[in-house]
């Protein structure tokens, strides 16, 4: 079943200002002011402002008098809409095929076709709020059946994310108010004045006289939201987007009818492509139906390629899942994102190239959710912080790990906290506790000492690990540290862990 994500961006223009103006301190509040001939109101707020007591609708010159320190800044709607849009296409490429801009501050996306992708619906909205929390952008993301449930859920919510289970519509937003409707604000104002408040008292009220006094809008906008009518995704699109359709005077459903024309759409594409000098790495195929309902799938790429039988391959083995339903009347393939790429001219040789290409399977596992990385070599002494994850495909790393001392196969994610037994400061352990096991240990090597990196973390300054390699009485090697150096709780809490394990 088709779900839908719905991500608000209430500080929009504030956040934008932000990005714009590095210098700007996280402290200073700030408040964007809109004019209609001589008067000056707030159209938006950050949260130090709101928290000093401005809010939206509030004259400029009655915030400026509440906060001293307020920074006005004039409105700029053309700015928001080029920002809004700037990001929309952004989540295009992350997180979706079909996304599209939802009003003056918010994204809708449908979550078909690349859900599996994010691991499912709870790291998906736990992703999104993430990555747009480290693009700077104050951001609420609310999944549920429908857009009108996802749109009003995200703007009703105080906490950055919301699963609306699915079939649960109805008790998720009948005690959310009409203005979450994309109501007009008169209809909205009309509403309130007659007494109504909520969704659901606006949903339990006979059609007929709403109706009458106020057009098809309300039981329009409430089939919507409650899935009785479809309201199918717009998807945004750009001269930038690379893109070849095909519509079809009857409809297709056929499943070899719909592959034959998939591989035709390839082959354009990668045309398209090649007279542009560009390779695709991801590439999204919209499949609009005769009701008026889209589906799509995504395909991408761990480099840029113009290979079109592979191209072919990765979609074909995905057009099973689609239900043609009453028929298909459209076909778009789209190459959300694309590289450069450059012929490169194969030499004649008689010996045969010893290095395999295994860029088609990373695509087959990338492409069934599978995350594939490699991990690269970082400077640092600590463990944990030596190593980060690249693509697969990325260019090889010069740099190596530095080390005098053995270092284990296996690195926990966490050292784990074990009970050990050891004389301090500097002997290793006799026996410890590990995972509700007790080990004696038969021998140890040690301890090299590991400094904190005082110039990322102000409470490093003083920390140091003790690690020993230890052996037990069956043979097991492992990696063990005590925090600090046994003599000064300035340099840790003396406490033993295990962060790795030997061949």
């Amino acid at each position: 079943m088709t779900r839908v994500v719905s991500i608000y961006l209430p500080d929009l223009p504030t956040d934008r200002i932000r990005r714009a103006d590095p210098s700007i301190p996280p402290e200073q509040a700030i408040a964007v002011i809109a004019r209609s001939g001589s008067k000056r109101w707030v159209s938006a707020a950050d949260a130090a402002a709101r928290k000093a007591g401005v809010h939206v609708g509030m004259p400029a010159a009655k915030a400026q008098a509440l906060f001293r320190g307020l920074m006005l800044v004039d409105a700029d709607p053309e700015m928001d809409a080029a920002a809004l849009e700037r990001i929309t296409l952004w989540a295009l490429t992350l997180y979706s095929p079909i996304v599209a801009v939802d009003g003056i501050d918010g994204i809708v996306m449908d979550t078909e076709g690349a859900d599996h992708l994010q691991g499912g619906e709870l790291a998906m909205v736990t992703k999104i709020a993430n990555q747009f929390l480290a693009k700077k952008l104050t951001s609420r993301v609310a999944i549920a059946d429908t857009w009108g449930a996802a749109h009003a859920c995200a703007r009703a919510i105080t906490r950055e994310t919301v699963i609306v289970p699915s079939g649960e519509t109805v008790r998720a937003v009948e005690k959310l108010p009409v203005s979450l409707l994309r109501l007009p604000s008169k209809i909205v104002s009309d509403l309130r004045t007659l007494g109504f408040r909520t969704v659901g008292e606006l949903a339990n009220t006979p059609r007929a006289p709403l109706t009458l006094r106020f057009g098809p809008e309300i039981g329009r906008r409430l089939d919507q939201m409650f899935g009785r009518v479809s309201e199918p995704i717009d998807p945004i699109r750009t001269a930038e987007l690379i893109e070849v359709s095909r519509a079809f005077a009857e409809p297709i459903g056929a499943a070899e009818t719909i592959d034959k024309y998939v591989g035709r759409l390839v082959v354009q594409l990668i045309e398209e492509l090649q007279r542009l000098g560009l390779g695709v790495r991801r590439a999204d195929l919209i499949v609009e139906k005769v009701d008026g309902t889209r589906q799509a799938i995504r395909a991408g790429t761990v480099k840029p390629v113009r290979d079109v039988a592979w191209l072919t391959k990765l979609f074909r083995d995905r057009t099973e899942k689609i239900e043609p339903g009453f028929g298909i009347e459209k076909l778009t393939l789209v190459a959300v994102m694309a590289e450069p790429l450059e012929e490169r001219q194969r030499s004649s040789s008689l010996v045969e190239d010893e290095v395999t290409d295994v860029t088609p399977l990373i695509d087959i596992y990338g492409n069934r959710g599978q995350r594939v990385y490699r991990v690269a070599p970082v400077a640092s002494d600590v463990p944990e912080r030596s190593v980060h994850r690249v693509s697969p495909a990325a260019d090889p790393v010069e740099v190596t790990w530095v080390s005098h001392w053995r270092r284990p196969v296996r690195l926990l994610a966490h050292p784990e906290l074990i009970e050990a037994i050891a004389l301090l400061p500097d002997r290793p352990p006799v026996s410890i506790t590990w995972r509700g096991k007790r080990r004696k240990v038969k021998r140890a090597d040690g301890p090299e000492r590991i400094f904190g990196e005082w110039w990322q973390r102000d409470a490093e300054m003083e920390a140091v690990r003790d690690y020993f390699v230890i052996e037990d009485e069956a043979g097991e090697r492992l990696w063990v540290f005590r925090s600090g150096d046994g003599i000064d709780p300035e340099t840790g809490s003396h406490r033993w862990f295990v962060h790795g394990i030997f061949a």
